[in-house]
């Protein structure tokens, strides 16, 4: 595949989002490290920090991204990504659970505008029958840029000083700022028209797109089986070397940054997407499937089958990416993308929240059954994808077109 898309906007997206990206591995390898052992917060106050601002961020998405549509997706963009490093520089002044609290709130708002406003801006800068092949792109480029961040952060890691960690904080900062710099050669884009008449958060109340959301989200909690479930399952239950978790990261993440553009063909339109989701349960199941029969193995045995599995769960996490972009593109009116997108990221939020504890609970908690049994969910969440974007089309035939009134 081509490195970079075409230059133009969708080049620029994704240099953006590599250099932004950079900055986000940065943080996330030492995040946990900073916050217990320089700013001395427990592993459980981390936690909860951490889940707090996650509910945060779910619940900030759809408002977020419908001011994006109203205020501009490219000023909105620039403004989240400015807010965001300033928020990050602050995490080095944080010295209670407190403090830790409002500063994680503030930033899940910032990234809640940054996702609505992301989603609104890819729309409005490419043609539509570009967009998912755009997100496409920018997933490859966000692996790319996390793996970079990441092997950097080793260096503060290795240190263990505060002054590492700070160094390492304000310089995930500056990648925001240069993000934003980045963003700014985007072609502006004007602010949508809302509607004349009824409620402003359409999104929210699109029953079938709420409920394709939500079986989004629950899809999601896939990409729990391999960064939680996964390590426990081998390093607990199979004959297999540690070392194989870092392996079969790698494969993963290789595999994206090599393939994901070329998955997203055929998810342009909305029957495309929708089978891309049922093979995408599909996939996802007969990796839990291979995982499940690892266990007790051989060590040569065991081994094969997890590579097999988790070259089966990227497959599956590849279309699972490409539907949910090409649905969620596909079933927005074109004056609300913003909060579409927001609404959307919402479900993977969802999933993100509840994914440690079901992959936990029945991966590793009950074993044989419970791998099965999450495979049984991910293949229903999948095969109920087509019905409910049918649901989503035919709404969208029968509803009229709002009204825009100017905006001053």
């Amino acid at each position: 595949m081509r490195l970079l898309p075409e230059p133009g906007p969708a080049r620029t997206l994704t240099l953006g989002t590599l250099v932004r990206t950079v900055g986000r591995g940065l943080w996330l390898v030492a995040s946990a490290l900073f916050l217990t052992r320089s700013v001395g917060l427990t592993a459980t106050e981390v936690g909860v920090g951490l889940t707090v601002s996650a509910l945060v961020g779910l619940l900030a998405s759809a408002p977020t991204g419908y001011l994006a549509d109203r205020l501009g997706p490219r000023g909105t963009q620039v403004a989240a990504l400015v807010a965001g490093s300033a928020l990050t520089a602050a995490l080095v002044t944080v010295q209670s659970f407190a403090a830790f609290l409002a500063v994680g709130a503030a930033t899940a708002l910032a990234d809640a505008a940054d996702r609505g406003a992301r989603g609104a801006l890819i729309a409005g800068s490419v043609p539509a029958d570009q967009r998912v092949r755009t997100r496409a792109y920018l997933r490859a480029t966000t692996n790319v840029g996390i793996s970079v961040g990441a092997v950097l952060a080793g260096f503060a890691l290795a240190a263990d000083t505060r002054a590492a960690y700070v160094a390492l904080i304000l310089t995930a900062a500056t990648t925001y700022l240069l993000a934003a710099a980045v963003f700014t050669r985007l072609p502006a884009i004007p602010p949508a028209p809302a509607p004349a008449q009824g409620p402003r958060l359409v999104a929210l109340r699109d029953r079938p797109f709420l409920a394709f959301t939500v079986l989004d989200g629950l899809m999601s909690m896939h990409f729990g089986l391999l960064n939680i479930a996964l390590p426990l399952w081998i390093v607990g239950h199979t004959r297999a070397p540690a070392w194989v978790i870092s392996g079969l990261m790698l494969v993963n993440t290789l595999v994206v940054v090599l393939f994901q553009v070329r998955a997203a063909r055929g998810t342009e339109s909305l029957a495309g997407a929708a089978r891309a989701s049922r093979r995408a349960g599909l996939a996802i199941a007969a990796a839990c499937v291979l995982f499940a029969a690892s266990g007790g193995l051989p060590t040569v045995a065991a081994v094969a089958l997890l590579v097999a599995g988790a070259l089966a769960h990227v497959v599956g996490e590849l279309w699972h990416s490409a539907a949910g972009w090409g649905i969620s593109f596909g079933l927005a009116p074109e004056h609300a993308h913003g909060q579409y997108q927001g609404a959307y990221s919402m479900g993977f939020e969802l999933g993100r929240m509840i994914a440690p504890v079901v992959v936990t609970t029945l991966a590793v908690g009950w074993g044989v059954p419970g791998w099965l049994l999450l495979g049984g969910l991910f293949l229903l969440l999948g095969a109920l994808v087509p019905g409910v974007v049918g649901w989503a089309a035919r709404n969208r035939g029968a509803a009229p077109a709002p009204r825009p009134v100017p905006v001053p």
